[in-house]
């Protein structure tokens, strides 16, 4: 304390630093839950098609031609590849950039249907992308409102690396 300072001016600092140290906290641990709620999503979106593609034993592995594309779906004859899958007429591949009309691709039959989906490195990649785009967003609420700008760098440089490691690939 200041000697020329009156002694409720130093009391009074007190309730200001509470306050602050209570409105940082409050500000780690709302943007701290929002960058955990984003990643979670992120790693859920993906997880859907990456199971199928990452846990491949006892799943049926083969090929598809894709024949026709229509309504965001794209189907074809499947040959199987591995052992006890079996031929199908027709298989249904959700149609998206990395699915062209009269190319073959290697794919994992989704058990209990006939649906597939890209097998192999650019198969895992591309069931990657939402967590791509996860940690991109993330990204931005760690660098601006945790304020841990090298932390949010390496989100941001992880998403990018993921997302074009995908587009190379597919």
């Amino acid at each position: 304390m200041i000697p020329a300072m009156p002694a409720s001016a130093a009391a009074a600092a007190r309730p200001r630093q509470a306050s602050r140290a209570a409105l940082r906290f409050g500000r780690v641990a709302a943007m701290g839950t929002v960058t955990l709620l984003i990643l979670i999503a992120g790693v859920w979106a993906s997880w859907g098609t990456a199971q199928h593609v990452m846990l491949t034993k006892g799943r049926e592995h083969g090929t598809v031609q894709v024949t026709r594309c229509a309504e965001g779906r794209c189907s074809g004859p499947y040959t199987p590849v591995s052992a006890g899958s079996q031929a199908r007429e027709r298989v249904v591949i959700e149609d998206s950039v990395a699915v062209a009309k009269g190319r073959t691709y290697t794919v994992v039959v989704k058990p209990g249907s006939d649906d597939v989906v890209r097998s192999g490195p650019a198969g895992v990649l591309y069931a990657w992308v939402p967590l791509g785009g996860a940690l991109l967003l993330a990204s931005v609420v760690v660098a601006g409102g945790l304020r841990r700008t090298r932390a949010g760098w390496l989100l941001a440089g992880s998403g990018m690396a993921l997302l074009t490691a995908a587009f190379v690939a597919v």
